[in-house]
């Protein structure tokens, strides 16, 4: 009789991560609103946009320990895996795109602890500026150098990594959060879920739409956004290790957090705006809300109160039409450069809709909403490398 696996991952489990933030960030964040800094630093941080660039002169020195620190991969990354995941993000950019875009955020927007700690920053009242900041940090992620001198991918998870800080911040210092009842605000629980969400729920999203990928493809991938995990500040002690570890993390993680909220309910709903207005005319906007539904299910899609449509119907042949695309590209070279070319210009399409061709900044919040208590390419032969270290 074969004995069951034990999971890693027990409710205690999470719970116990629930009480736990990212000490390096938040140390640092709290000594620059001490002593009145965070404007400087926002200021300064516009001009280190580069991997391996000499810090700007004048940051604040907790600021700038913090940057060097953590101004590389973690020691422990496997490149040879992170090969094989920057090629699968190669052949399936527009693919991972749709997936964060339809599932992953709207996903996340059914998670009420997480939409309402979304709702209490000033940004999410322009849903295109989130938008274009994770737009742009995915694309900077599946760009040929992102971990090589001179990329901009490894500062832009520095600034997320402190802007998180930031928000962690505010709400344990106002009285709108009950850090005794929901535990501390983007909690190790929620930072590993992230990364979950932006993994995980892809790969099921591109399954859904009937993408060909393999497993060794599927692994690297997740793999990919381990090492993003680390430099974003999660506990890789916690953390999964594979694809396993992540979906029994992911099962459990779904269970206890998923439901509705009047802040999701919002949120999707900017959400699905922004995408109608990317796309000139209103002809195909009731595709939106049905793709959405068709990646995430009705339940969430329901909390979401996504309406239901004859376009459903639509959005269920999406699949069968990227199969046919599949095969063509799977029996020509000349099909299959078209469709990377295709891919690779809807991306950009996508972005440049949404930053509206400006480089995004990604700034500490000075200060919540008043209702929150706080004021105050290259070719296909190149592999990611990591950038020579900062640290004089």
């Amino acid at each position: 009789m074969t004995t069951p696996t034990t999971s890693r991952y027990t409710e205690a489990t999470l719970a116990a991560l629930r009480r736990q933030g990212d000490p390096l960030a938040d140390e640092t964040v709290a000594a620059m609103f001490e002593q009145g800094e965070v404007k400087d630093f926002n200021t300064l941080m516009r001009f280190f946009s580069t991997a391996g660039s000499r810090l700007p002169e004048g940051l604040p020195a907790s600021a700038a320990s913090f940057l060097q620190t953590t101004g590389m991969p973690p020691s422990w990354a496997d490149w040879d895996v992170m090969e094989r995941a920057r090629l699968f993000f190669m052949d399936n950019a527009a693919h991972i795109n749709t997936g964060l875009s339809f599932a992953a955020m709207p996903a996340t927007y059914a998670i009420p602890r997480v939409a309402r700690l979304l709702a209490s920053t000033h940004s999410m009242d322009y849903p295109s500026r989130r938008m274009a900041n994770t737009g742009q940090f995915v694309t900077y992620l599946m760009q040929t150098n992102a971990f090589e001198e001179g990329s901009k991918f490894i500062p832009a998870a520095q600034k997320v990594r402190l802007l998180h800080a930031a928000i962690r911040h505010h709400l344990t210092h106002s009285d709108t959060w009950d850090v005794a009842q929901d535990g501390v605000p983007l909690c190790q629980e929620d930072m590993i879920g992230g990364q979950i969400c932006f993994s995980i729920l892809v790969l099921d999203a591109m399954h859904r739409l009937g993408i060909h990928m393999s497993e060794e493809g599927a692994e690297a991938y997740f793999y990919a956004w381990r090492v993003v995990g680390a430099i974003l500040g999660c506990d890789m002690e916690a953390a999964p290790r594979n694809l396993t570890e992540a979906r029994e993390y992911a099962d459990l993680y779904l269970l206890r957090n998923l439901g509705p909220s009047d802040d999701g309910v919002r949120l999707n709903q900017q959400l699905v705006k922004l995408y109608e207005d990317v796309v000139p005319g209103t002809l195909f906007d009731p595709i939106v809300s049905a793709t959405i539904r068709f990646l995430v299910g009705d339940t969430i899609g329901d909390w979401l109160q996504l309406p239901r449509t004859p376009w459903d119907t639509v959005a269920k042949a999406v699949p069968h039409i990227l199969n046919v695309l599949e095969t063509i590209e799977d029996s020509s070279p000349l099909g299959e450069w078209a469709l990377d070319k295709a891919g690779s210009l809807l991306t950009a399409f996508e972005l440049a809709s949404l930053t509206r061709g400006r480089v995004m900044q990604y700034a500490i919040p000075e200060e919540l909403k008043p209702e929150y208590g706080v004021r105050s390419q290259r070719s296909r032969t190149h592999r990611w490398t990591p950038p020579a270290s900062t640290v004089v």
